[in-house]
Protein backbone atom coordinates (compact mmCIF):
# COMPACT_ATOMS: atom_id res chain seq x y z
CA UNK A 1 0.00 0.00 0.00
CA UNK A 2 2.75 2.39 0.66
CA UNK A 3 3.92 2.26 -3.35
CA UNK A 4 1.57 3.81 -4.76
CA UNK A 5 1.76 7.36 -2.78
CA UNK A 6 5.25 6.89 -3.42
CA UNK A 7 5.08 6.54 -7.39
CA UNK A 8 2.09 8.90 -7.35
CA UNK A 9 5.26 11.32 -5.98
CA UNK A 10 7.76 10.36 -8.10
CA UNK A 11 5.74 10.48 -11.18
CA UNK A 12 4.86 13.77 -9.66
CA UNK A 13 8.54 15.55 -8.96
CA UNK A 14 9.90 13.64 -12.05
CA UNK A 15 7.47 15.24 -14.57
CA UNK A 16 8.40 18.57 -12.90
CA UNK A 17 12.13 18.32 -13.57
CA UNK A 18 11.62 17.15 -16.84
CA UNK A 19 9.68 19.79 -17.26
CA UNK A 20 11.88 22.33 -15.61
CA UNK A 21 14.62 20.56 -17.73
CA UNK A 22 13.03 21.81 -21.45
CA UNK A 23 11.82 25.57 -20.33
CA UNK A 24 16.03 25.75 -19.28
CA UNK A 25 16.92 24.20 -23.11
CA UNK A 26 14.11 26.72 -24.56
CA UNK A 27 15.48 29.60 -22.38
CA UNK A 28 19.32 28.43 -23.39
CA UNK A 29 18.29 27.92 -27.16
CA UNK A 30 16.88 31.72 -27.09
CA UNK A 31 20.19 32.85 -24.59
CA UNK A 32 22.38 31.53 -27.19
CA UNK A 33 20.36 32.50 -30.11
CA UNK A 34 20.77 36.37 -28.88
CA UNK A 35 24.72 36.06 -28.25
CA UNK A 36 25.32 34.61 -31.60
CA UNK A 37 23.72 38.01 -33.15
CA UNK A 38 25.24 40.41 -30.42
CA UNK A 39 28.73 38.92 -31.20
CA UNK A 40 27.94 38.92 -35.07
CA UNK A 41 28.18 35.10 -35.52
CA UNK A 42 26.39 34.42 -38.77
CA UNK A 43 26.57 30.25 -38.89
CA UNK A 44 25.54 30.35 -35.14
CA UNK A 45 22.81 32.23 -35.61
CA UNK A 46 21.19 30.28 -38.20
CA UNK A 47 22.21 27.27 -36.86
CA UNK A 48 20.04 27.60 -34.11
CA UNK A 49 16.92 28.13 -36.66
CA UNK A 50 14.64 25.75 -38.07
CA UNK A 51 15.46 25.45 -42.09
CA UNK A 52 11.34 26.20 -42.04
CA UNK A 53 11.47 28.87 -40.11
CA UNK A 54 9.91 32.77 -40.13
CA UNK A 55 11.57 36.07 -38.56
CA UNK A 56 9.20 38.88 -38.63
CA UNK A 57 10.85 42.14 -37.87
CA UNK A 58 9.85 45.69 -36.75
CA UNK A 59 9.50 47.02 -39.96
CA UNK A 60 5.68 45.83 -41.21
CA UNK A 61 7.72 44.49 -44.57
CA UNK A 62 9.69 42.24 -42.54
CA UNK A 63 8.08 39.01 -42.75
CA UNK A 64 10.79 36.55 -44.27
CA UNK A 65 11.17 33.01 -44.57
CA UNK A 66 15.06 31.51 -43.06
CA UNK A 67 16.64 32.05 -46.24
CA UNK A 68 15.49 35.91 -46.76
CA UNK A 69 16.02 36.67 -43.69
CA UNK A 70 19.64 35.03 -43.85
CA UNK A 71 20.28 37.47 -46.66
CA UNK A 72 18.80 40.66 -45.29
CA UNK A 73 21.06 40.08 -42.17
CA UNK A 74 24.23 39.09 -43.71
CA UNK A 75 25.39 42.85 -44.37
CA UNK A 76 24.79 43.32 -40.30
CA UNK A 77 27.23 40.20 -39.56
CA UNK A 78 29.64 41.00 -42.10
CA UNK A 79 30.39 44.27 -40.62
CA UNK A 80 30.81 42.32 -37.01
CA UNK A 81 27.55 43.93 -35.40
CA UNK A 82 24.78 42.55 -35.70
CA UNK A 83 22.19 43.51 -32.96
CA UNK A 84 22.11 42.86 -29.37
CA UNK A 85 19.17 41.49 -27.17
CA UNK A 86 19.31 40.99 -23.73
CA UNK A 87 16.34 39.52 -22.07
CA UNK A 88 14.84 41.54 -18.96
CA UNK A 89 11.81 38.97 -19.02
CA UNK A 90 10.53 35.53 -20.89
CA UNK A 91 7.61 33.22 -20.08
CA UNK A 92 7.73 29.51 -21.88
CA UNK A 93 4.74 27.12 -22.15
CA UNK A 94 4.77 24.14 -23.83
CA UNK A 95 2.80 21.70 -26.29
CA UNK A 96 1.45 18.23 -23.97
CA UNK A 97 4.17 16.37 -26.02
CA UNK A 98 6.87 18.96 -25.02
CA UNK A 99 8.53 18.98 -28.41
CA UNK A 100 6.87 22.73 -29.03
CA UNK A 101 7.25 25.19 -27.48
CA UNK A 102 5.88 29.26 -27.51
CA UNK A 103 7.41 32.28 -25.63
CA UNK A 104 7.11 35.98 -25.03
CA UNK A 105 9.95 37.89 -23.88
CA UNK A 106 10.62 41.92 -23.44
CA UNK A 107 14.18 42.39 -24.25
CA UNK A 108 16.64 45.49 -23.80
CA UNK A 109 17.81 46.59 -27.68
CA UNK A 110 19.50 49.42 -29.06
CA UNK A 111 15.70 50.35 -29.97
CA UNK A 112 15.03 50.41 -26.19
CA UNK A 113 12.59 48.03 -24.85
CA UNK A 114 11.26 45.41 -27.70
CA UNK A 115 8.92 42.57 -27.32
CA UNK A 116 9.90 38.90 -28.64
CA UNK A 117 7.44 36.28 -28.82
CA UNK A 118 7.76 32.88 -31.00
CA UNK A 119 7.61 29.38 -31.46
CA UNK A 120 10.52 26.88 -30.87
CA UNK A 121 10.40 23.20 -32.11
CA UNK A 122 12.37 20.19 -30.82
CA UNK A 123 14.04 18.17 -33.82
CA UNK A 124 15.69 15.01 -32.47
CA UNK A 125 17.42 16.33 -29.41
CA UNK A 126 17.65 19.80 -29.82
CA UNK A 127 15.67 23.13 -29.90
CA UNK A 128 15.08 25.19 -33.05
CA UNK A 129 13.93 28.81 -33.14
CA UNK A 130 10.81 28.07 -35.29
CA UNK A 131 9.10 30.93 -35.44
CA UNK A 132 9.87 34.29 -34.37
CA UNK A 133 8.25 37.93 -34.27
CA UNK A 134 9.88 41.23 -33.29
CA UNK A 135 8.27 44.37 -31.91
CA UNK A 136 8.76 47.58 -30.67
CA UNK A 137 7.11 48.40 -27.15
CA UNK A 138 4.84 51.62 -27.17
CA UNK A 139 3.84 52.86 -24.16
CA UNK A 140 0.39 53.21 -24.46
CA UNK A 141 0.30 57.12 -23.50
CA UNK A 142 2.84 57.59 -26.65
CA UNK A 143 0.68 55.53 -29.66
CA UNK A 144 -1.24 58.40 -31.02
CA UNK A 145 2.11 60.27 -31.27
CA UNK A 146 3.82 57.03 -32.86
CA UNK A 147 0.11 57.21 -35.33
CA UNK A 148 0.85 60.06 -36.24
CA UNK A 149 4.16 59.95 -36.97
CA UNK A 150 4.02 56.67 -39.06
CA UNK A 151 0.88 58.04 -40.92
CA UNK A 152 1.70 58.33 -44.46
CA UNK A 153 4.20 55.18 -44.66
CA UNK A 154 0.84 52.71 -43.32
CA UNK A 155 -1.53 55.26 -45.68
CA UNK A 156 0.81 54.07 -48.76
CA UNK A 157 1.53 50.44 -47.79
CA UNK A 158 -2.34 49.72 -47.04
CA UNK A 159 -2.87 50.62 -50.40
CA UNK A 160 -0.03 49.02 -52.20
CA UNK A 161 -1.56 45.53 -49.98
CA UNK A 162 -5.13 46.43 -50.70
CA UNK A 163 -3.97 46.51 -54.49
CA UNK A 164 -2.43 43.03 -54.56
Amino acid sequence: MQKTPFLTLLFFFGSFAFGQSEKSNVNNLLEQWHKAAAEANYEDYFSLMAEESVFIGTDPTENWNKQEFMEWAKPYFDRGTAWSFSTLERNVFFAEDAKIAWFDELLDTQMGICRGSGVAVKEGDTWKVKHYVLSIAVPNEHVDSLTSLKEDFDRELITKLRAN
